[in-house]
Protein backbone atom coordinates (compact mmCIF):
# COMPACT_ATOMS: atom_id res chain seq x y z
CA UNK A 1 0.00 0.00 0.00
CA UNK A 2 1.54 3.58 -0.44
CA UNK A 3 2.40 5.57 2.05
CA UNK A 4 0.08 8.42 3.16
CA UNK A 5 1.10 11.75 2.41
CA UNK A 6 0.76 13.31 5.53
CA UNK A 7 2.18 11.89 9.22
CA UNK A 8 0.19 9.40 10.52
CA UNK A 9 -2.73 10.51 13.31
CA UNK A 10 -3.95 8.69 16.53
CA UNK A 11 -6.80 11.01 17.84
CA UNK A 12 -9.04 9.81 20.53
CA UNK A 13 -11.72 7.70 19.21
CA UNK A 14 -14.61 9.42 20.93
CA UNK A 15 -13.66 12.97 20.17
CA UNK A 16 -13.45 11.49 16.71
CA UNK A 17 -16.86 10.21 16.41
CA UNK A 18 -18.30 13.23 17.94
CA UNK A 19 -16.12 15.17 15.20
CA UNK A 20 -17.95 13.08 12.47
CA UNK A 21 -21.22 13.24 14.31
CA UNK A 22 -21.35 17.01 14.62
CA UNK A 23 -19.93 16.81 10.63
CA UNK A 24 -23.05 14.92 10.00
CA UNK A 25 -25.59 17.03 11.70
CA UNK A 26 -24.30 20.33 10.10
CA UNK A 27 -25.59 18.55 6.64
CA UNK A 28 -28.19 17.70 7.93
CA UNK A 29 -29.19 20.84 9.93
CA UNK A 30 -28.66 22.76 6.30
CA UNK A 31 -30.98 20.24 5.07
CA UNK A 32 -34.23 20.66 6.81
CA UNK A 33 -33.50 24.36 7.11
CA UNK A 34 -33.55 24.70 2.80
CA UNK A 35 -36.82 22.12 3.27
CA UNK A 36 -38.44 24.31 5.84
CA UNK A 37 -38.02 27.84 4.20
CA UNK A 38 -38.25 26.69 0.44
CA UNK A 39 -40.88 27.69 -1.76
CA UNK A 40 -41.60 25.06 -4.29
CA UNK A 41 -43.23 21.58 -3.09
CA UNK A 42 -40.80 19.64 -4.98
CA UNK A 43 -37.87 20.92 -2.09
CA UNK A 44 -40.37 21.40 0.85
CA UNK A 45 -41.94 18.19 -0.04
CA UNK A 46 -40.60 16.05 -2.09
CA UNK A 47 -37.07 16.65 -0.77
CA UNK A 48 -35.13 17.09 -4.00
CA UNK A 49 -31.59 18.22 -2.46
CA UNK A 50 -28.87 17.89 -0.85
CA UNK A 51 -26.07 19.17 1.34
CA UNK A 52 -22.88 18.25 2.31
CA UNK A 53 -19.54 19.88 3.61
CA UNK A 54 -16.24 20.26 2.78
CA UNK A 55 -12.74 21.01 4.25
CA UNK A 56 -10.29 23.73 3.69
CA UNK A 57 -9.08 21.70 -0.13
CA UNK A 58 -12.65 21.07 -0.93
CA UNK A 59 -12.43 17.49 0.22
CA UNK A 60 -15.90 15.76 1.21
CA UNK A 61 -16.07 15.27 4.73
CA UNK A 62 -19.72 14.83 5.59
CA UNK A 63 -23.03 14.24 3.55
CA UNK A 64 -26.93 14.98 4.71
CA UNK A 65 -29.20 11.67 4.72
CA UNK A 66 -30.08 13.00 1.42
CA UNK A 67 -29.94 12.20 -2.32
CA UNK A 68 -27.48 10.09 -3.63
CA UNK A 69 -27.12 11.26 -7.51
CA UNK A 70 -26.81 14.96 -5.85
CA UNK A 71 -23.81 13.86 -3.12
CA UNK A 72 -21.72 11.88 -5.03
CA UNK A 73 -21.59 14.82 -7.87
CA UNK A 74 -21.11 17.65 -5.77
CA UNK A 75 -17.42 17.50 -4.96
CA UNK A 76 -16.96 18.15 -8.91
CA UNK A 77 -19.02 21.37 -7.92
CA UNK A 78 -17.03 22.36 -5.34
CA UNK A 79 -13.87 21.47 -7.26
CA UNK A 80 -15.40 23.84 -9.94
CA UNK A 81 -16.16 26.43 -7.91
CA UNK A 82 -12.17 26.80 -6.32
CA UNK A 83 -10.80 26.54 -9.41
CA UNK A 84 -12.93 29.21 -10.98
CA UNK A 85 -13.26 31.24 -8.25
CA UNK A 86 -10.98 33.20 -5.58
CA UNK A 87 -13.33 33.33 -2.29
CA UNK A 88 -13.59 36.14 0.20
CA UNK A 89 -15.73 36.06 3.46
CA UNK A 90 -19.46 36.00 3.16
CA UNK A 91 -19.38 34.84 -0.80
CA UNK A 92 -21.60 32.04 -2.38
CA UNK A 93 -20.83 30.98 -5.89
CA UNK A 94 -23.30 29.27 -8.13
CA UNK A 95 -23.88 27.17 -10.92
CA UNK A 96 -25.46 24.23 -12.52
CA UNK A 97 -23.51 23.95 -15.77
CA UNK A 98 -23.18 20.28 -16.14
CA UNK A 99 -19.35 20.38 -18.14
CA UNK A 100 -18.36 22.53 -15.25
CA UNK A 101 -19.40 20.59 -12.15
CA UNK A 102 -22.85 20.17 -12.16
CA UNK A 103 -24.98 17.91 -13.12
CA UNK A 104 -28.25 18.81 -15.60
CA UNK A 105 -29.88 22.45 -15.76
CA UNK A 106 -32.10 21.81 -13.26
CA UNK A 107 -29.74 20.90 -10.23
CA UNK A 108 -28.39 24.29 -8.81
CA UNK A 109 -25.46 24.58 -6.62
CA UNK A 110 -24.38 26.92 -3.60
CA UNK A 111 -20.74 26.87 -2.22
CA UNK A 112 -20.12 28.82 0.56
CA UNK A 113 -16.74 29.50 1.90
CA UNK A 114 -16.25 29.42 5.93
CA UNK A 115 -13.53 31.60 7.19
CA UNK A 116 -12.52 31.87 10.54
CA UNK A 117 -11.49 35.31 12.17
CA UNK A 118 -8.29 36.22 11.28
CA UNK A 119 -7.63 33.55 8.37
CA UNK A 120 -6.74 34.33 5.08
CA UNK A 121 -8.02 31.08 3.47
CA UNK A 122 -11.20 29.38 3.75
CA UNK A 123 -11.55 26.43 6.72
CA UNK A 124 -14.19 24.50 5.47
CA UNK A 125 -16.76 24.84 2.65
CA UNK A 126 -20.58 24.40 3.11
CA UNK A 127 -22.43 23.22 -0.11
CA UNK A 128 -25.99 22.36 -1.39
CA UNK A 129 -28.13 21.56 -4.20
CA UNK A 130 -31.69 21.43 -5.40
CA UNK A 131 -33.73 20.61 -8.37
CA UNK A 132 -35.33 23.86 -9.32
CA UNK A 133 -38.66 23.12 -11.15
CA UNK A 134 -37.95 24.63 -13.74
CA UNK A 135 -34.72 26.58 -15.52
CA UNK A 136 -36.20 28.15 -19.27
CA UNK A 137 -35.68 26.30 -21.70
CA UNK A 138 -38.15 24.72 -24.21
CA UNK A 139 -40.22 22.84 -22.39
CA UNK A 140 -41.98 23.46 -18.91
CA UNK A 141 -40.16 21.42 -16.09
CA UNK A 142 -36.71 21.83 -18.18
CA UNK A 143 -36.62 17.86 -18.68
CA UNK A 144 -37.71 17.31 -22.25
CA UNK A 145 -36.56 15.87 -25.14
CA UNK A 146 -33.66 18.05 -26.23
CA UNK A 147 -30.65 17.28 -28.37
CA UNK A 148 -28.34 19.91 -27.46
CA UNK A 149 -27.79 21.45 -23.78
CA UNK A 150 -28.34 24.91 -25.03
CA UNK A 151 -32.27 23.81 -25.33
CA UNK A 152 -32.60 22.41 -21.60
CA UNK A 153 -32.73 25.79 -20.03
CA UNK A 154 -30.12 28.48 -18.20
CA UNK A 155 -26.35 27.42 -18.38
CA UNK A 156 -24.51 28.53 -15.19
CA UNK A 157 -21.10 28.85 -14.75
CA UNK A 158 -19.44 28.99 -11.10
CA UNK A 159 -20.06 32.65 -10.70
CA UNK A 160 -20.70 34.99 -7.54
CA UNK A 161 -24.45 35.45 -6.35
CA UNK A 162 -23.32 36.81 -3.16
CA UNK A 163 -20.10 39.06 -2.39
CA UNK A 164 -19.15 39.81 0.58
CA UNK A 165 -22.43 39.37 2.04
CA UNK A 166 -24.48 41.59 -0.35
CA UNK A 167 -26.81 39.66 -3.43
CA UNK A 168 -25.46 40.63 -6.55
CA UNK A 169 -29.11 41.83 -7.66
CA UNK A 170 -28.45 42.00 -11.42
CA UNK A 171 -27.45 38.58 -11.70
CA UNK A 172 -30.12 37.09 -9.93
CA UNK A 173 -32.65 39.82 -12.11
CA UNK A 174 -30.77 37.79 -15.34
CA UNK A 175 -31.42 34.54 -13.66
CA UNK A 176 -35.02 35.34 -12.52
CA UNK A 177 -36.02 36.53 -16.32
CA UNK A 178 -35.22 33.24 -18.23
CA UNK A 179 -37.51 31.01 -16.40
CA UNK A 180 -41.02 30.50 -16.19
CA UNK A 181 -41.72 30.60 -12.24
CA UNK A 182 -39.59 33.40 -10.99
CA UNK A 183 -41.29 33.86 -7.40
CA UNK A 184 -40.93 30.52 -6.55
CA UNK A 185 -36.92 30.24 -8.15
CA UNK A 186 -36.01 33.19 -5.98
CA UNK A 187 -37.68 31.48 -2.51
CA UNK A 188 -36.33 28.21 -3.37
CA UNK A 189 -32.27 30.15 -4.11
CA UNK A 190 -33.27 32.40 -0.93
CA UNK A 191 -33.69 29.21 0.82
CA UNK A 192 -30.08 27.79 -0.35
CA UNK A 193 -28.43 30.69 0.59
CA UNK A 194 -29.82 30.63 4.29
CA UNK A 195 -28.92 26.97 4.27
CA UNK A 196 -25.29 27.93 3.61
CA UNK A 197 -25.04 30.39 6.20
CA UNK A 198 -26.58 27.88 9.04
CA UNK A 199 -24.30 25.40 8.14
CA UNK A 200 -21.38 28.24 7.49
CA UNK A 201 -22.44 29.42 11.49
CA UNK A 202 -22.66 25.85 12.68
CA UNK A 203 -18.78 25.26 11.50
CA UNK A 204 -17.85 28.26 13.60
CA UNK A 205 -19.57 26.83 16.52
CA UNK A 206 -17.23 24.12 16.12
CA UNK A 207 -13.86 26.01 15.96
CA UNK A 208 -14.91 27.94 19.16
CA UNK A 209 -15.28 24.81 21.29
CA UNK A 210 -12.50 22.89 19.71
CA UNK A 211 -10.21 24.57 17.73
CA UNK A 212 -8.72 24.40 14.59
CA UNK A 213 -6.10 22.31 15.38
CA UNK A 214 -7.99 19.98 16.85
CA UNK A 215 -10.54 19.79 14.07
CA UNK A 216 -7.98 19.91 11.33
CA UNK A 217 -6.54 16.99 13.11
CA UNK A 218 -9.91 14.60 12.95
CA UNK A 219 -10.65 15.35 9.99
CA UNK A 220 -7.42 13.69 8.89
CA UNK A 221 -8.38 11.06 10.50
CA UNK A 222 -12.05 10.67 9.60
CA UNK A 223 -10.99 10.58 5.59
CA UNK A 224 -7.94 7.87 6.84
CA UNK A 225 -10.51 5.72 8.39
CA UNK A 226 -13.01 5.96 5.55
CA UNK A 227 -9.97 4.93 3.53
CA UNK A 228 -9.24 1.90 5.67
CA UNK A 229 -12.89 0.92 5.68
CA UNK A 230 -12.93 0.71 1.95
CA UNK A 231 -9.71 -1.05 2.08
CA UNK A 232 -11.25 -3.99 4.55
CA UNK A 233 -13.90 -4.31 2.01
CA UNK A 234 -11.03 -4.73 -0.91
CA UNK A 235 -9.26 -7.42 1.44
CA UNK A 236 -12.42 -9.21 1.48
CA UNK A 237 -13.10 -9.83 -2.64
CA UNK A 238 -12.19 -12.11 -4.97
CA UNK A 239 -9.70 -11.53 -7.28
CA UNK A 240 -10.66 -11.05 -10.71
CA UNK A 241 -12.23 -9.57 -13.58
CA UNK A 242 -16.35 -9.30 -12.89
CA UNK A 243 -18.03 -7.86 -16.36
CA UNK A 244 -22.07 -6.96 -16.66
CA UNK A 245 -23.96 -4.88 -19.12
CA UNK A 246 -27.56 -3.84 -19.08
CA UNK A 247 -29.63 -1.57 -21.64
CA UNK A 248 -31.64 1.78 -21.67
CA UNK A 249 -34.62 1.51 -24.03
CA UNK A 250 -33.97 4.42 -25.78
CA UNK A 251 -33.16 8.31 -26.00
CA UNK A 252 -36.32 9.23 -26.79
CA UNK A 253 -35.23 10.51 -30.26
CA UNK A 254 -34.18 7.30 -31.84
CA UNK A 255 -35.13 3.52 -31.25
CA UNK A 256 -32.10 1.89 -30.65
CA UNK A 257 -31.12 0.81 -27.10
CA UNK A 258 -28.47 2.11 -25.28
CA UNK A 259 -26.13 -0.19 -23.68
CA UNK A 260 -24.21 0.53 -20.55
CA UNK A 261 -21.81 -1.48 -19.38
CA UNK A 262 -18.67 -2.12 -16.52
CA UNK A 263 -16.30 -4.16 -16.13
CA UNK A 264 -15.25 -4.46 -11.82
CA UNK A 265 -11.50 -5.56 -11.68
CA UNK A 266 -10.05 -6.51 -8.08
CA UNK A 267 -6.32 -6.92 -8.22
CA UNK A 268 -4.12 -9.75 -6.62
CA UNK A 269 -2.92 -7.54 -3.61
CA UNK A 270 -6.41 -6.60 -2.85
CA UNK A 271 -5.33 -2.81 -2.47
CA UNK A 272 -7.30 -1.33 -5.03
CA UNK A 273 -10.31 -1.82 -7.33
CA UNK A 274 -10.58 -0.88 -10.66
CA UNK A 275 -14.39 -0.13 -12.18
CA UNK A 276 -14.01 0.32 -16.45
CA UNK A 277 -16.59 1.59 -17.98
CA UNK A 278 -15.15 0.83 -21.84
CA UNK A 279 -17.81 -0.47 -24.44
CA UNK A 280 -20.42 1.55 -23.09
CA UNK A 281 -22.69 3.21 -26.25
CA UNK A 282 -21.33 6.53 -27.52
CA UNK A 283 -23.16 9.60 -26.18
CA UNK A 284 -26.18 10.21 -28.08
CA UNK A 285 -28.57 12.51 -29.66
CA UNK A 286 -31.84 12.47 -26.60
CA UNK A 287 -30.59 13.81 -23.32
CA UNK A 288 -29.80 10.92 -21.71
CA UNK A 289 -26.28 10.91 -21.59
CA UNK A 290 -24.34 11.54 -17.70
CA UNK A 291 -21.17 13.57 -17.72
CA UNK A 292 -18.51 12.25 -15.49
CA UNK A 293 -19.72 13.47 -12.58
CA UNK A 294 -23.07 11.37 -12.79
CA UNK A 295 -21.38 8.49 -13.21
CA UNK A 296 -18.60 8.90 -10.27
CA UNK A 297 -21.96 9.53 -8.12
CA UNK A 298 -23.40 6.16 -8.80
CA UNK A 299 -20.08 4.50 -8.38
CA UNK A 300 -19.68 6.10 -5.02
CA UNK A 301 -23.05 5.51 -3.92
CA UNK A 302 -22.63 1.81 -5.11
CA UNK A 303 -19.59 1.10 -2.85
CA UNK A 304 -21.12 3.00 -0.13
CA UNK A 305 -24.17 0.43 0.24
CA UNK A 306 -21.41 -2.36 0.47
CA UNK A 307 -19.45 -0.72 3.58
CA UNK A 308 -20.89 -0.61 7.12
CA UNK A 309 -22.59 2.00 8.35
CA UNK A 310 -20.01 3.69 10.70
CA UNK A 311 -18.31 4.17 7.56
CA UNK A 312 -18.60 8.61 6.94
CA UNK A 313 -19.18 9.31 3.46
CA UNK A 314 -15.91 11.47 2.96
CA UNK A 315 -13.31 12.14 0.26
CA UNK A 316 -11.48 9.29 1.71
CA UNK A 317 -13.61 6.81 0.61
CA UNK A 318 -12.49 6.70 -3.11
CA UNK A 319 -8.68 6.94 -2.98
CA UNK A 320 -8.26 3.16 -3.43
CA UNK A 321 -10.38 3.40 -6.27
CA UNK A 322 -9.97 4.24 -10.22
CA UNK A 323 -12.89 4.82 -12.82
CA UNK A 324 -12.08 4.47 -16.47
CA UNK A 325 -15.11 6.37 -18.05
CA UNK A 326 -14.38 7.20 -21.57
CA UNK A 327 -14.43 10.38 -22.81
CA UNK A 328 -17.71 11.00 -25.85
CA UNK A 329 -19.88 7.61 -24.16
CA UNK A 330 -22.96 8.06 -22.78
CA UNK A 331 -21.37 7.68 -19.33
CA UNK A 332 -19.09 10.59 -20.12
CA UNK A 333 -21.16 13.05 -22.38
CA UNK A 334 -18.94 15.79 -23.97
CA UNK A 335 -20.53 19.60 -24.97
CA UNK A 336 -22.88 20.11 -26.85
CA UNK A 337 -24.79 17.15 -25.18
CA UNK A 338 -28.27 17.17 -23.82
CA UNK A 339 -27.84 15.92 -20.27
CA UNK A 340 -31.08 16.20 -18.23
CA UNK A 341 -32.30 12.65 -17.96
CA UNK A 342 -28.90 11.35 -17.88
CA UNK A 343 -28.99 12.42 -13.79
CA UNK A 344 -31.93 11.03 -13.69
CA UNK A 345 -32.41 7.77 -15.59
CA UNK A 346 -29.10 6.80 -16.88
CA UNK A 347 -27.70 7.09 -13.25
CA UNK A 348 -29.85 4.46 -12.37
CA UNK A 349 -29.21 1.88 -15.10
CA UNK A 350 -24.87 2.79 -14.01
CA UNK A 351 -26.30 1.36 -10.68
CA UNK A 352 -27.90 -1.23 -12.12
CA UNK A 353 -25.07 -2.25 -14.04
CA UNK A 354 -22.59 -2.67 -11.34
CA UNK A 355 -24.81 -4.24 -8.84
CA UNK A 356 -25.46 -6.70 -11.15
CA UNK A 357 -21.41 -7.26 -11.39
CA UNK A 358 -21.19 -7.11 -7.68
CA UNK A 359 -24.09 -9.84 -7.75
CA UNK A 360 -21.00 -12.04 -9.36
CA UNK A 361 -18.29 -10.71 -6.32
CA UNK A 362 -20.94 -10.19 -3.12
CA UNK A 363 -24.07 -13.02 -4.42
CA UNK A 364 -25.33 -13.26 -1.05
CA UNK A 365 -25.37 -9.26 -0.66
CA UNK A 366 -26.56 -8.17 -3.51
CA UNK A 367 -30.31 -7.60 -4.68
CA UNK A 368 -32.47 -8.09 -7.81
CA UNK A 369 -32.54 -4.70 -9.53
CA UNK A 370 -35.23 -2.12 -8.65
CA UNK A 371 -37.82 -0.08 -11.18
CA UNK A 372 -34.65 1.37 -12.71
CA UNK A 373 -36.34 4.39 -13.75
CA UNK A 374 -37.06 7.74 -11.86
CA UNK A 375 -40.27 8.12 -14.29
CA UNK A 376 -40.07 11.81 -14.27
CA UNK A 377 -43.10 14.00 -15.12
CA UNK A 378 -43.22 17.23 -16.17
CA UNK A 379 -46.17 19.45 -16.21
CA UNK A 380 -46.42 22.93 -17.16
CA UNK A 381 -48.67 26.16 -18.54
CA UNK A 382 -50.78 28.70 -17.07
CA UNK A 383 -52.94 27.75 -14.17
CA UNK A 384 -56.63 28.60 -14.75
CA UNK A 385 -56.72 29.83 -11.25
CA UNK A 386 -54.51 32.47 -10.91
CA UNK A 387 -53.86 33.45 -14.96
CA UNK A 388 -49.80 32.16 -13.54
CA UNK A 389 -47.29 30.58 -15.22
CA UNK A 390 -46.35 27.21 -13.00
CA UNK A 391 -44.27 23.86 -13.48
CA UNK A 392 -44.67 20.69 -11.49
CA UNK A 393 -41.81 18.12 -11.42
CA UNK A 394 -42.21 14.88 -9.78
CA UNK A 395 -40.53 11.28 -10.20
CA UNK A 396 -42.45 8.43 -9.36
CA UNK A 397 -41.45 5.85 -7.16
CA UNK A 398 -41.71 1.90 -8.08
CA UNK A 399 -40.77 -1.37 -6.56
CA UNK A 400 -37.58 -2.47 -5.01
CA UNK A 401 -35.99 -5.25 -5.78
CA UNK A 402 -35.77 -8.60 -3.55
CA UNK A 403 -32.97 -9.32 -1.81
CA UNK A 404 -31.22 -12.38 -0.35
CA UNK A 405 -32.84 -12.06 2.74
CA UNK A 406 -36.36 -10.54 2.10
CA UNK A 407 -38.65 -9.10 -0.30
CA UNK A 408 -38.34 -6.16 -2.15
CA UNK A 409 -40.43 -2.81 -0.99
CA UNK A 410 -43.30 -1.39 -2.93
CA UNK A 411 -43.67 2.27 -4.18
CA UNK A 412 -40.32 3.41 -2.95
CA UNK A 413 -37.46 5.49 -4.27
CA UNK A 414 -34.11 3.68 -4.88
CA UNK A 415 -30.82 4.03 -5.42
CA UNK A 416 -30.10 7.23 -7.16
CA UNK A 417 -33.23 9.26 -5.91
CA UNK A 418 -34.31 9.21 -1.96
CA UNK A 419 -36.64 11.82 -2.54
CA UNK A 420 -40.52 11.01 -1.49
CA UNK A 421 -43.74 11.38 -3.33
CA UNK A 422 -45.85 14.69 -3.36
CA UNK A 423 -48.36 14.13 -1.56
CA UNK A 424 -52.23 14.27 -2.63
CA UNK A 425 -53.12 17.65 -0.84
CA UNK A 426 -50.05 18.95 -1.72
CA UNK A 427 -50.06 18.70 -5.22
CA UNK A 428 -53.90 19.54 -5.91
CA UNK A 429 -53.12 22.39 -3.50
CA UNK A 430 -50.53 23.96 -5.47
CA UNK A 431 -51.37 22.77 -9.13
CA UNK A 432 -54.60 22.48 -11.31
CA UNK A 433 -54.53 18.51 -11.08
CA UNK A 434 -57.02 16.54 -9.52
CA UNK A 435 -55.18 13.11 -8.44
CA UNK A 436 -58.08 10.04 -9.60
CA UNK A 437 -56.08 7.65 -8.04
CA UNK A 438 -52.96 6.60 -6.15
CA UNK A 439 -51.81 2.53 -5.87
CA UNK A 440 -49.56 0.28 -5.32
CA UNK A 441 -49.64 -1.39 -9.23
CA UNK A 442 -50.65 -5.63 -7.82
CA UNK A 443 -48.18 -8.33 -8.98
CA UNK A 444 -46.09 -6.13 -10.49
CA UNK A 445 -42.80 -7.08 -8.83
CA UNK A 446 -41.14 -10.08 -10.27
CA UNK A 447 -41.59 -13.58 -8.59
CA UNK A 448 -39.27 -15.68 -6.73
CA UNK A 449 -38.30 -17.17 -3.43
CA UNK A 450 -38.23 -13.59 -2.48
CA UNK A 451 -40.76 -10.92 -4.20
CA UNK A 452 -40.06 -8.01 -6.10
CA UNK A 453 -41.42 -4.58 -4.88
CA UNK A 454 -44.61 -3.57 -6.44
CA UNK A 455 -44.86 -0.29 -8.01
CA UNK A 456 -47.15 2.21 -8.26
CA UNK A 457 -50.22 3.49 -10.62
CA UNK A 458 -51.18 7.20 -10.53
CA UNK A 459 -53.47 9.34 -12.27
CA UNK A 460 -53.55 12.72 -12.55
CA UNK A 461 -56.29 14.98 -14.35
CA UNK A 462 -55.79 18.11 -15.96
CA UNK A 463 -57.92 21.08 -14.86
CA UNK A 464 -56.35 23.14 -17.63
CA UNK A 465 -54.78 22.80 -21.15
CA UNK A 466 -50.83 22.02 -20.52
CA UNK A 467 -47.83 20.73 -21.77
CA UNK A 468 -46.77 17.20 -20.23
CA UNK A 469 -43.18 15.39 -20.90
CA UNK A 470 -42.41 11.95 -19.57
CA UNK A 471 -38.96 11.04 -19.30
CA UNK A 472 -39.04 7.32 -17.86
CA UNK A 473 -37.30 3.90 -18.78
CA UNK A 474 -37.91 0.23 -18.14
CA UNK A 475 -40.55 -0.43 -20.96
CA UNK A 476 -38.48 -2.59 -23.29
CA UNK A 477 -35.89 -3.73 -20.71
CA UNK A 478 -37.48 -4.93 -17.42
CA UNK A 479 -35.56 -4.77 -13.76
CA UNK A 480 -34.15 -8.26 -13.53
CA UNK A 481 -33.88 -10.90 -11.19
CA UNK A 482 -31.18 -12.65 -9.45
CA UNK A 483 -30.29 -16.34 -8.39
CA UNK A 484 -33.35 -17.51 -10.81
CA UNK A 485 -36.09 -14.89 -9.28
CA UNK A 486 -38.17 -13.22 -12.11
CA UNK A 487 -38.39 -10.16 -14.08
CA UNK A 488 -40.46 -7.30 -12.86
CA UNK A 489 -43.11 -5.81 -14.42
CA UNK A 490 -42.26 -3.05 -16.77
CA UNK A 491 -43.50 0.24 -16.54
CA UNK A 492 -46.09 1.78 -18.84
CA UNK A 493 -48.36 5.21 -19.23
CA UNK A 494 -51.26 6.42 -21.20
CA UNK A 495 -52.97 9.24 -21.71
CA UNK A 496 -57.26 9.63 -21.80
CA UNK A 497 -58.44 12.11 -23.69
CA UNK A 498 -61.36 13.15 -25.76
CA UNK A 499 -62.84 9.62 -25.08
CA UNK A 500 -59.69 8.29 -26.69
CA UNK A 501 -57.16 5.81 -24.89
CA UNK A 502 -53.42 6.23 -25.89
CA UNK A 503 -50.37 4.44 -25.02
CA UNK A 504 -47.51 6.83 -24.75
CA UNK A 505 -44.29 6.51 -24.82
CA UNK A 506 -41.30 6.28 -22.01
CA UNK A 507 -39.99 9.73 -23.51
CA UNK A 508 -42.36 12.06 -25.15
CA UNK A 509 -43.86 15.02 -24.58
CA UNK A 510 -46.81 16.72 -26.05
CA UNK A 511 -50.29 19.37 -25.65
CA UNK A 512 -53.09 17.69 -23.38
CA UNK A 513 -56.64 19.53 -23.09
CA UNK A 514 -58.15 20.24 -19.86
CA UNK A 515 -59.96 17.20 -18.78
CA UNK A 516 -57.63 14.44 -19.76
CA UNK A 517 -56.33 11.73 -17.28
CA UNK A 518 -52.92 10.71 -17.37
CA UNK A 519 -52.27 7.30 -15.91
CA UNK A 520 -48.37 6.29 -14.61
CA UNK A 521 -47.71 2.89 -14.23
CA UNK A 522 -44.26 2.52 -13.01
CA UNK A 523 -41.81 -0.85 -12.89
CA UNK A 524 -41.77 -3.31 -10.12
CA UNK A 525 -38.26 -4.45 -8.59
CA UNK A 526 -37.23 -7.88 -9.47
CA UNK A 527 -37.29 -11.26 -7.76
CA UNK A 528 -34.32 -13.11 -5.64
CA UNK A 529 -34.29 -17.01 -5.68
CA UNK A 530 -36.46 -20.01 -6.67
Amino acid sequence: MAEPDHPPVNPDPIELAICKSSFHAIAEEMGAVLRRTAFSPNIKERCDYSSAVFDTQGRVIAMGDHMPVHLGSMPRSVEAALAKLSFSPGDIAILNDPFAGGTHLPDITLVMPVFVSGAAHAAFYVANRAHHADVGGMYPGSMGLCREIWQEGLRIPPVKLVSGGVLNEPLLALLLNNVRTPNEREGDLTAQIGSCRVGAERLLEMVSRYGMPRIEQNIVALLDHSERLMRALLHSLPEGEFPAEDYLDNDGITTEPVKICVAVRTDPAHESLQVDFTGSASQVSGSLNAVAAITWSAVFYVLRCLLPEEAAPTAGLMRPVTLVIPEGTVVNARPPAAVAAGNVETSQRIVDVLLRAFAEILPARIPAASAGTMTNLTIGGIDPRTGEAYAYYETIAGGSGARPEGNGISGVHTHMTNSLNTPVEALEYAYPFRVRRYAYRAGSGGLGRYRGGDGLIREIELLGPAQVTLLADRRAFAPYGLAGGGKGAKGSAMLLANDECTALAGKCSFEAPAGAVLRIETPGGGGWGI
